[in-house]
């Protein structure tokens, strides 16, 4: 699936979480994953589309809408930018935890990917969290099933409380038991009582301080326990798009106040500042993520599982995970430069080639100099400079980009710079930017 210009070009432009409803039986419900696992081919496939959600760093970040009817009622669906997490370090993951927290849904479909669900339940878990009203799909069944990897997906169900859909979206094949799944849940007069992510009590102590507070100030627009994390986690984004949607401060409310300063009492006698709380609750979703996987994913070819995670600790230990990447990088960016300079080189004859032609032909037929210099030497020239230097690299460089993305080694690269890049402000996944602009540069 390519961009599109209206995916990048000024209709790319985000246009806030603006609803195009046209009837009030309309159904929202917004898509949900992590990036890479198909969700703008479950998008696309349903609702006939070519968009293209942003998921790397420097691409404008926008929701996407489409319409697809079942059993004669609209569903409007909204393709959200790729995300790991709704804890928020980038503004793609921004606008999807904004839309799913704020954006007035009837529901969610959060897309997995079969081949390494363990990592993608983190974002279930939080999902869950905020909406029960979700269904899970299960995506690329059809590339986990040539890896020997089987997804229980009738237990995995049970043990997270919604439906569980299996599909391969690119060959059209369980997308309409997923729309069987999306109506039944949008109709659903109750909703289900979901998989419930358990804390260390210290948390779990504060968490019932604020509670019960919350909940007569929310009123039911906005999950109590939710909520009460995000006041503990203190993550300033979050609070500004708390206040304008609540349309009300709750760190103003006495009440709120006061429960909020002996819960994170509470949390300093235990040794839980606000940066360790946040790690312990990442913890928490990722050890609750991993024992789901533990019990509906099977390996049914163990060597490969066992390669896999040979491969992570070499790739993202702090011992050899820079110096492979330092090398891996080296070799791309000289293969991408090296090879550049023959087709380069021909490019740029074959170019200034023309210049002379065109030359002759402005000589013959006698046009002003001026006229010459601004056409020839001045647009065709720079557009031939720029052709001739920055198309090669970039047709040999994103190639190579995507065959890493293949292999899964990016995501390592991002976690391995993460840390690195959390102190610029940034996160790990602009290292794909740095390493772009490195090309452009040079």
């Amino acid at each position: 699936m390519g961009l599109t210009h209206t995916s990048t070009g000024a209709g790319a432009a985000d246009a806030g979480l603006i609803i195009d409803r046209r009837s009030p039986e309309d159904r929202v419900i917004a898509l949900a994953g992590n990036p890479n696992v198909g969700k703008s081919t479950v998008f696309n496939a349903l609702t006939n589309l070519r968009q293209h959600t942003g998921n790397w760093p420097g691409k404008t970040v926008t929701n996407a809408q489409g319409r697809h009817t079942h059993r004669g009622r609209d569903y409007i669906l909204v393709d959200l930018p790729g995300t790991y997490s709704l804890m928020a370090h980038s503004a793609e993951e921004e606008v999807a935890r904004d839309f799913l927290c704020f954006g007035g849904a009837d529901g969610a479909v959060v897309v997995c990917d079969a081949t390494c669900l363990e990592r993608n339940l983190n974002l279930v878990l939080q999902t869950l969290e905020i909406t029960p009203r979700t269904v899970v799909c299960v995506n690329l069944m059809d590339e986990a099933r040539s890896k020997g990897i089987e997804v229980d997906t009738v237990e995995l169900s049970r043990l997270l409380g919604v439906p569980v859909v299996a599909t391969a979206a690119g060959r059209n094949e369980g997308l309409g038991q997923l729309m069987e799944a999306v109506a039944d849940m949008a109709a659903a007069e109750e909703a289900p009582h979901t998989f419930r992510p358990g804390y260390p009590s210290a948390v779990e102590r504060a968490l019932a301080r604020l509670e019960p507070v919350l909940a007569r100030r929310l009123e039911g627009r906005l999950p109590a326990r939710w909520t009460a994390l995000r006041l503990l986690d203190q993550d300033p984004s979050l609070l500004c798009a708390l206040e304008k949607f609540l349309e009300i401060d709750l760190m103003e409310d006495p009440e709120v106040r006061v429960a909020l300063l002996e819960a994170q009492a509470g949390l300093k006698e235990e040794g839980l500042d606000q940066e360790s709380l946040r790690e312990t609750v990442v913890a928490s979703l990722v050890r609750a993520g991993a024992e789901i996987a533990g019990e509906t994913v099977t390996f049914h070819w163990e060597d490969a599982a066992r390669r896999d995670r040979q491969l992570d600790r070499i790739l993202t230990s702090r011992a050899t995970g820079i110096p492979v990447m330092l090398c891996l990088l080296a070799v791309v960016f000289w293969i991408t430069i090296a090879g550049a300079n023959v087709p380069s080189a021909l490019l740029a004859d074959g170019l200034f080639w023309v210049q002379d032609r065109l030359t002759d032909l402005f000589a013959y037929l006698q046009v002003p100099e001026w006229l010459h210099g601004a056409l020839v030497l001045g647009v065709y020239r720079v557009l031939a400079w720029v052709i001739s230097v920055m198309l090669p690299p970039m047709a040999i460089f994103f190639p190579l980009f995507t065959l890493l993305e293949d292999f899964g080694y990016l995501p390592r690269v991002a976690f391995v710079l993460d840390h690195a890049f959390q102190k610029a402000r940034a996160c790990g996944k602009q290292a794909l930017t740095m390493c772009m602009d490195s090309i452009i540069l040079h």
